[in-house]
């Protein structure tokens, strides 16, 4: 029986597959840490763009299931998808009716009609990232305006102001490759996310952004003991590198609240 050999041309497109096959490798900076510098596509807005018609009828707006090809027979021992954290956070039984009221009110009480920062983890990962050694700096362009947060990587850094923000007061730290950002001292005028979702002075924020290849996976948890009957994982996102540049957004003016003949809105799923 002859051995077989691959031809040369074999072997370069071989190799070709094996190398493309590989993940891109993280870029870093000089101290060794990943680099997360850049504008990032996160995800906001795109969602609202692509709804997805199911089989019963409905329209899934967010966190669909991807649709697979028409012709492309389903396998037959499709390994079981983990669970998804739930949309919401999950209350107290005592400010369960305290949430369902605002949640009705929204159009009344949600700050960010008022234009004000829509909080953490409402606001969702940064569009740009601007780091050094010392610090780091997430830039949003937000539905009520331009927000920024400065997040320095070492303790004991004093603010000028000590007293409660919108978006807290955050300080960070590697563990391993991914970036850790703990924030305190939060008012209490932002919600967790849409629909009423309220939070205490004692809320706590941890996010962690993880870079591989050319994408940022972003983790955030909200702890507040005080209101909530468990800390909520929002559902994680993605981000992914883009060379568009972020442009200065309008200004946040509100003028249609005046004009408002009830309180039904459009449930937004952020």
């Amino acid at each position: 029986m002859k051995p077989r050999y691959l031809s040369g041309l074999g072997l370069l497109c071989a190799a070709a597959l094996a190398i493309s096959a590989q993940p891109p490798a993280t870029p870093r900076l000089a101290d060794g840490k990943p680099d997360l510098n850049g504008t990032w596509e996160n995800g906001g807005g795109i969602d609202f763009l692509r709804p997805q018609t199911k089989a019963d009828g409905s329209v899934c707006i967010t966190g669909c299931a991807p649709v697979a090809p028409v012709a492309a027979p389903a396998p037959a021992r499709a390994p079981a998808a983990a669970p998804l954290p739930p949309d919401r956070p999950r209350y107290r039984p005592e400010f369960e009716a305290r949430v369902a009221d605002l949640k009705r009110r929204q159009q009344k009480e949600d700050g960010v009609l008022r234009c004000q920062p829509p909080g953490l983890p409402r606001i969702g990962p940064p569009d740009k990232i601007v780091q050094t050694a010392r610090e780091v700096v997430f830039l949003y362009e937000d539905v009520s305006g331009p927000f920024f947060r400065i997040v320095p990587l070492r303790q004991g850094v004093k603010r000028i102001d000590d007293s409660e923000t919108y978006l807290g007061d955050a300080t960070g730290h590697w563990e391993g490759d991914t970036l850790v950002v703990v924030s305190r001292n939060f008012n209490e005028l932002t919600w967790l996310t849409d629909d009423g979702a309220f939070h205490s002075g004692k809320l706590v924020v941890t996010e962690r952004l993880t870079r591989r290849g050319d994408e940022i996976e972003y983790r955030a948890v909200a702890d507040d003991p005080s209101v909530l009957a468990e800390p909520w994982q929002q559902r994680p996102r993605r981000m992914v590198r883009t060379e568009v540049e972020m442009a200065e957004p309008a200004p946040c003016v509100e003028q249609d609240l005046s004009n408002m003949l009830d309180d039904s809105y459009h449930s937004n799923p952020r």
